[in-house]
């Protein structure tokens, strides 16, 4: 299995005339792995995975897999409420080239407990990929309890966690009920360096979307112990962790990509234009950040 640490930019992607735009994306992703991003997260949730069809998202990964070129770990993003379509993902994403697959709580069905651990079980016993959850509450509307989770950690396809459920005490439970072997991965930016500093192995980053060398340099620095720097970096990013959320995502992180000139800034229906509050914000976030368009 990679090394699955640092900073990893859950990636938007660009489109062009209601198409995925290659050209753009292909530059995009060697410019994160070149800035330093440790891994990369095709079809996640901020790749807008719900409106890209099983084609386009197959699709991304396999591009994504193409302009790494073997430089740093692709994470697939294989989630879906439908158990069979996941594994198809899976599939498809390992047939590509990808090295881990993730996957994220069915949303809207609410399976429950059983249901998650039949749910993740069928993947990691019939899936040709490392998995690593996705819990996300907030999105999918259930948690994955900690006594969950770590039932699925035996399995030894079930590696690790993108943890977002905003509770810190939830890294520490990991730890001691999953074992420290169990990767636990930041889902949430401005906590990042606290979930490090409680065990946590990285990020699964929005922001490193638009700051990935930034980003980098905080997660590493957090990494190696020198909380100092790290929480420098903090003071740095916080306005832009908090800015690409002041509407829905992925419209201000594609607005300030936009302005970076690294892709148009569309996004799919029912996801709209940033509002001028929303846009006024990124704005600012960027100059704080300095980070000039």
């Amino acid at each position: 299995m990679p090394l699955i640490t640092g900073s990893i930019p859950a990636l938007v992607t660009p489109f062009r005339d209601g198409r995925v735009d290659e050209k753009a994306f292909e530059a995009f992703v060697d410019w994160q792995v070149s800035e330093g991003s440790g891994g990369l997260v095709p079809c996640g949730t901020t790749g807008e995975s719900a409106t890209l069809s099983i084609e386009e998202h197959d699709h991304v990964v396999g591009l994504t897999v193409k302009a790494a070129k073997g430089r740093v770990p692709v994470i697939a993003g294989c989630g879906s409420n439908d158990t069979a379509v996941a594994l198809h993902h899976m599939q498809s994403a390992a047939k590509a080239g990808a090295d881990v697959a993730l996957v994220v709580c069915p949303y809207y069905n609410k399976p429950g407990q059983r249901g998650l651990i039949a749910h993740f079980r069928h993947l990691a016993d019939h899936g040709p990929l490392p998995i690593l959850i996705y819990n996300i509450p907030g999105r999918s509307g259930i948690d994955m309890a900690t006594e969950t989770m770590a039932e699925l950690a035996d399995h030894s396809n079930i590696i690790g966690v993108k943890e977002s459920t905003g509770d810190i005490e939830r890294i520490s439970q990991i730890r001691q009920e999953c074992g420290r072997d169990f990767l636990i991965l930041s889902g949430n930016d401005y906590m990042s360096l606290g979930i490090i500093a409680h065990g946590g192995h990285g990020a699964i980053s929005v922001t490193a979307n638009v700051a990935p060398a930034l980003n980098a340099q905080q997660v590493q620095a957090a990494l190696d112990g020198d909380f100092a720097t790290a929480l420098a970096l903090q003071d740095q990013l916080y306005p832009l962790h908090r800015a690409l959320f002041t509407d829905a995502s992925p419209g201000p992180t594609k607005y300030a990509l936009s302005l970076l000139g690294r892709m148009e800034a569309t996004t799919r229906l029912p996801v709209v234009e940033p509002s001028a509050v929303s846009k006024a914000a990124v704005d600012a976030a960027l100059a704080h950040a300095g980070i000039a368009p």
